[in-house]
């Protein structure tokens, strides 16, 4: 800008005819010299004074570049999240974001179905000039950013929606009838297209890959699993994920070392016996009998057979069976969930489970069928130890350490389990809730995202990512190099 200020000096001297003096000299010497000297000097300043406005207005309409120019060495350590934070920031990154959260809201799309959503990410990626491998596990998208050399490190997005009926009334409502993104994963997508926004204006000075994870089918299709089973993490040395939640405040984040969620899974059992007329039950084999009492027996694997220590849940949420007040059904189906946070635990569980609904069936006459859902099952989602450290590094830089909360186990479920069961991983909760209103936490019809949580949440994804790659040299010897854009 500086050598914009010397314009109107050149400007001046080019104005003034070399052949007509702008005061005649007999004047500059007569006795009303001082006079014509302040007269002039006015003349020159109002001119002067109109070319830097002429070029302050110019300069006003020139498009501000959204690029910043930040230092990615080990000597600016400190300073990274910072300034990632600070670009995140500004108006034209936190509009965009909240620009392709809101299309993908309206438009939300189930497990395997994300068509349109990776539409809307791979023509992102293409205007940001970010190779990517596409399809992966159907409707995934895996980008990279850097040298395309080691060290990798991950960073994941959910992109599903819920199979329920958005209640909210906004402008940006889903135009989807019985569809909802209820979970937050349309903010989840919008916040990791913005570190991937800020990490390839400064790829050139990555010390690595940042391999962008766009993932579908979160919400109990197991999805995570199939991207890893095609390769998604292939020579990824670590892999870090966010999820949004209004039971934190904004402005503060939660995780903790170890596991941070329940291995889980979902059971059906159909038990048959002998359909009749309920005025005369010796004729009849009750099922629904025996379905109680194999519920109650159920209930026993937690209080008498589990270490109290060890935390496990076996809860029955499904029960199907007549339909007549005098008439005892054939069958009755029950089913539910099950969850620990160990493997062996879990292990054990599932082969309890089985055994008491068949053995329980047996003791009343019945029979039955134990049918494990084998794509909702979870393992447990354990955080490394070294990355929550890194993370609490980075979070503590970005929001400070007062706003790190250590948080408890919860029994939920989480397919990012499958990705940080193969490589080191580490899982967060983003605060997101506001000081004023209701709280519906996901899975809510009622439920909304703060969008002024999205600055905090790309700044976090690129700063985490950033700083491991300098402080993780190289691991793998001879891997692939990554420099396409691949459209199966």
């Amino acid at each position: 800008m500086s050598k914009y200020l010397l314009l109107p000096f050149y400007a001046l001297l080019l104005s003034v005819p070399k052949q007509k003096p702008l005061f005649p000299s007999h004047l500059l010497f007569s006795k009303y010299q001082p006079k014509f000297l302040l007269i002039r000097s006015l003349f020159l300043f109002m001119a002067f004074l109109k070319w830097v406005l002429l070029i302050f207005t110019l300069h006003s309409f020139m498009p501000t570049p959204i690029s910043s120019n930040l230092s990615l060495n080990k000597e600016a350590l400190p300073q990274i999240p910072l300034n990632f934070l600070e670009f995140s920031k500004k108006p034209e990154i936190m509009d965009w974001m909240v620009n392709i959260r809101r299309k993908i809201h309206e438009n939300r799309e189930l497990g395997y179905e994300e068509f349109e959503t990776s539409k809307l990410i791979r023509a992102e990626l293409d205007l940001m000039g970010i190779p990517y491998k596409y399809p992966i596990a159907a409707t995934g998208v895996v980008g990279y950013i850097g040298t395309g050399k080691p060290p990798f490190v991950a960073l994941r997005a959910d992109m599903d929606a819920l199979a329920m009926e958005e209640l909210v009334e906004w402008e940006h409502k889903s135009k989807v009838p019985g569809k909802m993104h209820a979970c937050g994963h349309d903010a989840h997508v919008a916040m990791l297209l913005g570190a991937a926004k800020m990490l390839q204006h400064n790829q050139n000075d990555l010390q690595g890959t940042v391999v962008l994870i766009f993932q579908p089918a979160e919400e109990g299709g197991g999805g995570a699993k199939i991207m890893l089973d095609e390769g998604a993490l292939d020579n990824v040395d670590a892999i870090f994920a966010l999820h949004v939640t209004a039971r934190v405040p904004i402005g503060m984040v939660a995780s903790r070392p170890g596991p941070i969620s329940a291995a889980m899974g979902f059971f059906e059992a159909v038990i048959n016996g002998k359909g009749g007329h309920a005025a005369i039950p010796q004729h009849t084999v009750d099922p629904i009998l025996a379905a109680s009492n194999v519920i109650v027996s159920l209930q026993h694997l937690v209080s008498r057979e589990a270490d109290p220590l060890d935390s496990q849940v076996v809860s029955i949420a499904k029960f199907q069976g007549g339909g007549a007040f005098n008439v005892i059904p054939d069958s009755v189906t029950i089913g539910g969930t099950f969850r620990a946070f160990s493997k062996e635990s879990f292990l054990q569980l599932r082969q309890r489970i089985e055994e008491v609904i068949s053995k329980q069936a047996s003791v009343q006459r019945c029979n039955a069928t134990v049918i494990f859902d084998e794509r909702s099952m979870y393992p447990v989602n354990s955080n490394n130890k070294e990355l929550h450290e890194h993370f609490r590094k980075v979070a503590g830089e970005i929001l400070g350490f007062e706003n790190i909360i250590e948080m408890q186990p919860q029994m939920g479920g989480e397919d990012f389990a499958f990705f940080s069961e193969s490589i080191p991983g580490l899982f967060f909760f983003l605060g997101m809730k506001e000081t004023e209103g209701a709280v519906h936490s996901g899975h809510s019809p009622y439920f909304r995202v703060n969008e002024d949580v999205f600055p905090y949440g790309a700044a976090l994804h690129a700063s985490l990512a950033t700083t491991y790659l300098l402080q993780n040299p190289t691991k793998h010897t001879s891997p692939p190099e990554v420099s396409y854009r691949d459209e199966l």
